[in-house]
C-alpha cells in the first residue's frame, strides 16, 4: 500500500437531497465524489435523495449510480427535505451519516473536520456554521440577515447553544441519529432546527465548524414561506416542552461516560480527607517554618501527613481494615509521597528564586497549587495500584454506591 493511500476503515453515509437539479446534479456530484475519493480518509457512500422531482433529476441520478462506485439513489414520491433525510437515515448502516446541498456552496474542505469528532466518539452530532468570525460567508444582504434573525430568535427563545440552524451541511453518528428521528415530527425545512433541539435538550454533544459558504444564485429555496414554516416549527417545540413530551430515551451506546466503577462511592471520601490533609499539612508546615527553612519544614510536614492520609484512606475510601498489608500499602503510598514532595519543593525553589523574601502567605498558596496536583496524581495511584483489589479499577464487583459503566460508553462506533 503507498503512504498516500488513505485508510478506508469506516462507511460515512453522504446524503445530497435534490428537488429538479439535473441541471447541476451531475457535476456536483462527480465533483463530490471525486473530492471524497481523493481527500478522504475514511469510506464513503453517496445518496442522492430524489425529492419527487418532475424533472430528468432521477434519471441522472440513475445513471450517476451506475457509473461512480460510491454513489446509490433513492427516490421518494413526496417532497421535503426532512423527509428524505429520515428515510435514507434510517436505513443507513453506515457509522455516520451526513448530508449537503447539492450546489455544494461550503467548502468541502470543512468535511472531515464536521465528521472526524463524530467518528472518533466524541461529539454526538456536527453542523456547519457561518455565523461565526472565523467562517468566509459570500451572500446577499436578505439572506444575513433573516438567518441571523432566525438563529437568534432560537437562541433567545429556546437558549439554544449552536449558532447556526439552518446551514445545509450537516452530520451525526448514525446511532444517534436513529434514536431521535421517531421524535422529530417535520418533514421540510424545520427538520434541521428540530433535530438539534431536541439533540441539545436531551444532553447530547453538538461540535460546530466555521465553513467557508457562497450562496448559490439559483437557490429553490423561498426565503418567506421557510420563515414562516419555521416559526410554525418553533410553535410546535415550544407546545412539546412545555408538555414534557420533548424528550428522549437515550440508548446506552449514546449515552457519555460515566464514572468508573466505585468511583462515585469512593471520591467524597477521598475529598474530605484530602482537605484534612491539606490543612494539617499548612498547619504543620507553618510551626515548622519557624524554626527551619522552606524545603525541609516542607519535607517534614508532607511526611507526616501522607502517614496519615494513606492510612485514612485505606479505611474509609478504599474499605480496608485489618493490619494485614498495612506496611506494605504505606510503602506504596511513598510513591504518591515522592510526586507530592517533587511539585512542592519545585513549586517552593521556583518561588525563592523569583522572590527574595516572600511572605507566608505567599508560600502557603504556592503549597496549595502543587498540593491539588499531587492530589489528582495520589487519588489515581491509591485507584488502580495501591489498594486496586479492594474496589479499585480491577475489583471484580462494584463498590456499594458506584455506577457500572454503560455499554460502549467510550463513544466508539464498531
Amino acid at each position: 500500500m503507498s503512504l498516500t493511500t488513505p485508510i478506508r476503515t469506516r462507511i460515512v453515509d453522504v446524503v445530497v437531497p435534490v428537488y429538479n437539479e439535473a441541471h447541476v446534479l451531475a457535476a456536483s456530484i462527480r465533483r463530490l465524489h471525486d473530492y471524497l475519493l481523493s481527500a478522504f480518509p475514511y469510506a464513503f457512500r453517496i445518496v442522492i435523495a430524489d425529492n419527487a422531482s418532475t424533472d430528468a433529476t432521477w434519471r441522472v441520478a440513475g445513471e450517476l449510480a451506475r457509473e461512480l462506485p460510491h454513489v446509490r439513489a433513492v427516490h421518494l414520491d413526496e417532497k421535503g427535505r426532512g423527509r428524505a433525510l429520515r428515510k435514507t437515515w434510517a436505513a443507513s448502516d453506515a457509522d455516520v451519516v451526513a448530508y449537503m446541498d447539492v450546489d455544494l456552496s461550503t467548502d468541502l474542505d470543512a468535511f472531515l473536520p464536521l465528521v472526524a469528532p463524530l467518528v472518533s466518539g466524541h461529539s454526538d452530532l456536527a453542523i456547519g456554521t457561518r455565523l461565526v468570525r472565523s467562517a468566509e460567508v459570500v451572500r446577499g444582504p436578505r439572506r444575513e440577515v433573516v438567518s441571523r434573525s432566525y438563529n437568534l430568535l432560537l437562541r433567545g427563545v429556546f437558549a439554544a447553544r449552536f449558532s447556526d440552524a439552518q446551514c445545509g451541511f450537516k452530520a451525526a453518528r448514525t446511532v444517534v441519529a436513529q434514536a431521535l428521528l421517531p421524535h422529530v415530527h417535520d418533514e421540510e425545512w424545520f427538520f434541521d432546527t428540530e433535530l438539534l433541539l431536541l439533540a441539545e435538550r436531551n444532553g447530547l454533544r453538538i461540535h460546530e465548524v466555521p465553513v467557508d459558504w457562497t450562496d448559490d444564485p439559483d437557490s429553490r429555496v423561498n426565503v418567506v414561506r421557510t420563515a414562516l414554516d419555521d416559526l410554525r416549527g418553533m410553535a410546535r417545540v415550544a407546545r412539546r416542552i412545555a408538555a414534557g413530551t420533548f424528550r428522549v430515551a437515550v440508548p446506552p451506546r449514546v449515552a457519555h461516560a460515566r464514572l468508573p466503577r466505585g468511583m462515585r462511592a469512593q471520591l467524597p471520601s477521598f475529598a474530605v480527607i484530602g482537605v484534612l490533609s491539606t490543612l494539617a499539612h499548612l498547619l504543620l508546615y507553618v510551626l515548622l517554618r519557624g524554626g527551619t527553612g522552606a524545603l525541609a519544614a516542607n519535607a517534614l510536614a508532607l511526611t507526616a501527613t501522607t502517614i496519615a492520609n494513606t492510612a485514612a484512606n485505606r479505611r474509609w475510601t478504599f474499605g480496608v481494615r485489618g493490619r494485614a498489608g498495612a506496611w506494605t500499602h504505606q510503602a506504596q503510598g511513598g510513591l504518591a509521597f515522592l510526586v507530592g514532595l517533587g511539585l512542592s519543593s519545585a513549586a517552593l525553589a521556583g518561588l525563592h528564586a523569583a522572590v527574595e523574601r516572600p511572605a507566608r502567605a505567599v508560600e502557603l498558596g504556592v503549597l496549595i497549587g502543587a498540593g491539588v496536583v499531587a492530589t489528582v496524581v495520589r487519588f489515581l495511584l491509591l485507584r488502580v495500584w495501591v489498594f486496586r483489589a479492594a474496589g479499585g479499577a480491577g475489583a471484580s464487583g462494584p463498590a456499594p454506591g458506584s455506577v457500572a459503566m454503560a455499554d460502549s460508553a467510550s463513544g466508539d462506533l464498531a
